[in-house]
């Protein structure tokens, strides 16, 4: 973005950072917090929207929106793990295995229920929504490092109008994965290798997709190497990848073969098959005669959208670590041949690849830019509740 601070690295600097925007970038935690409270109000404010027009929605259809949002699909299957646990062997449907689901959330909500009063169910949606809150700061600490406090405030309030955004606020782990991607890779902008390492461990643990993260901060501490020797750096590039590394080999362990997690993917019938399915997808929605679903022509335009804002993101010079982070996410969403309906969900942590219409916006007209968000957040709200209440499978 143009608004960006220029590349002036100095030696031993990570390529392709860039220098704090403003000093706050490394305030101490309390002063951060104030500086990104705009941000966090804003997230409310469009979260809360859609929530409210979810259950006005609901209510009209005689639904309840608690179900909905804590005990449906994914939700309930994250609940059997912490009640029950694995699956111990590989069987022959995906609906007796939930190995395909990583263990970090599960095992939060199986830990924090027994300290706290309510369902397993309430816990798990309220630690959903904690995540969400921190995942917005880091979206938004992220935003404000690379171009000032008007950035990181719209591009947080654009990951909360994500067209499926009220994933974030439903018992999935889409809000804590990306907070683990928004602070790791804010550890990595300010060379904070440790934090990055352990931010990368534990969303490995979470989602798997978090080998996305795991590979740019390994990527981009391999490359700081080249300037300056840190065993930091080096540790960092080395333990990245461990938290998803150690899920897919004790799933192996537990089914006594050394490709059993991929063995339970292909069983859920998710496989990479260099974007054959993707495409075939495409074709069929956009080139059939009848009217295709509105849902499905909503997760194949935000996968398109992001493929066009990563070449933006590449053309604009986003720093490395968020290129390597937003590429990997997209090459893995893209690339599967798994179930097409939920993609734009598996997109939701890319929010690096807002950065430039978040640029665009801190440069245009009020006018433009209250237009602009205004029928993102509504958009939002009225797609979440499509989602739910309309569109009859999993989001």
């Amino acid at each position: 973005m143009s608004s960006t601070a220029p590349d002036t690295a100095p030696r031993g600097h990570i390529p392709g950072t860039r220098r704090p925007h403003h000093p706050a970038a490394t305030a101490a935690p309390r002063h951060a917090l104030r500086r990104a409270a705009p941000a966090l109000a804003a997230y409310l404010a469009v979260r809360l929207t859609g929530l409210v027009f979810l259950a006005v929605w609901a209510h009209r259809r005689h639904h309840g929106v608690w179900p909905m949002l804590a005990t449906q699909w994914d939700s309930r299957w994250y609940l059997g793990i912490a009640d029950h646990g694995y699956a111990h062997a590989l069987g022959t449907a995906y609906d007796h295995n939930n190995l395909a689901f990583f263990p970090l959330y599960p095992l939060l909500v199986k830990a924090v229920a027994v300290l706290t009063p309510g369902t397993r169910a309430s816990t798990g949606l309220a630690l959903a929504w904690l995540a969400s809150l921190i995942a917005a700061w880091g979206v938004f600490a992220v935003g404000d490092r690379l171009a000032g406090r008007r950035v990181g405030v719209l591009l947080t309030v654009l990951w909360a109008a994500y067209p499926v955004g009220l994933v974030q606020w439903m018992g999935y782990t889409e809000s804590l994965f990306t907070a683990f991607a928004a602070w790791t890779l804010y550890a990595v902008l300010t060379e904070r290798w440790l934090y990055a390492a352990a931010g990368s461990v534990l969303a490995g643990l979470t989602r798997p997709t978090g080998i996305a993260v795991a590979a740019a901060v390994t990527v981009t501490a391999l490359l700081s190497l080249r300037s300056r020797f840190s065993a930091r750096a080096l540790t960092a590039a080395l333990t990245a990848p461990l938290g998803w590394c150690a899920y897919v080999g004790w799933v192996g362990v537990r089914l006594g073969r050394w490709d059993g997690y991929f063995a339970v993917q292909r069983m859920w019938h998710n496989e990479l098959d260099g974007g054959a399915e993707t495409l075939r997808w495409l074709r069929h929605l956009f080139g059939q005669v009848s009217r295709p679903e509105l849902f499905l022509v909503v997760v194949s335009l935000t996968m398109l959208v992001s493929v066009v804002l990563f070449g933006l993101s590449a053309a604009d010079r986003q720093p490395l670590p968020l290129l390597v982070f937003s590429a990997v996410l997209l090459l893995i969403v893209a690339a599967s041949g798994g179930v097409y309906f939920p993609r734009a969900r598996f997109l939701l942590p890319g929010f690096p690849l807002l950065l430039p219409v978040a640029g665009y916006l801190a440069r245009a007209s009020t006018r433009v830019r209250v237009l602009v968000l205004t029928t993102a957040v509504a958009g939002s709200a009225y797609c979440g509740a499509y989602m739910l209440l309309v569109w009859p499978s999993a989001p």
